[in-house]
């Protein structure tokens, strides 16, 4: 957030120094306003630019293996740019390395589910996947595992048809 704030403001010195030039290379005929607004505009702009790269710039820089399986788009009032064109201020990622598949229920699937959002830290919480019966869980406290290795105790959702967490989790290979 800090390397942003900086970046912010060089952005604004840099417009206002370029337009100060241009003031001084046309013999002084821009109005006394424009560098105040075009050090305004130049924040602002690098601002958006940042809140738009900010989604590619962190799924990109996810380690081999996670794969995002849910995006969220943001629209804001203050932010009326967003209507037209959102953007993604959170996302959800699992580590397909590291699913574990218990020997005497092949078909579930554990996995720790990860979620990043913007100017907030990363959260991850387990999850059950059971690919057989194509439903998905979050591995709470009151969860339970039997001697045998299945799991009691958790509220089980029934996946969509496109369900993208058990597509990414239930894959082959």
């Amino acid at each position: 957030m800090f390397l942003e704030l900086i970046a912010v403001i060089f952005a604004g010195i840099a417009l206002a120094g370029l337009v100060m030039l241009l003031n001084k290379v046309t013999g002084g005929r821009l109005p006394r306003w424009s560098a105040p607004v075009a050090a305004g505009l130049g924040m602002i702009a690098a601002t958006i630019f940042s809140e738009y790269g900010w989604y590619q710039r962190n799924a990109q820089a996810l380690p081999e293996g996670f794969v995002v399986v849910e995006k969220v788009e943001n629209q804001s009032l203050y932010r009326p740019w967003t209507y037209l064109v959102p953007y993604y201020d959170r996302f959800a990622a699992i580590d397909t390395f590291n699913l574990q598949e218990h020997r005497s229920h092949p078909g579930t699937k554990l996995t720790t589910l990860y979620f990043f959002g913007r100017w907030a830290p990363v959260n991850q919480v387990q999850a059950a996947m059971d690919c057989q019966e194509w439903r998905r869980a979050l591995i709470t406290v009151e969860a339970d595992f039997t001697t045998d290795g299945a799991i009691k105790g958790v509220d089980w959702i029934q996946g969509e048809e496109e369900d993208s967490l058990l597509k990414a989790a239930c894959q082959e290979g």
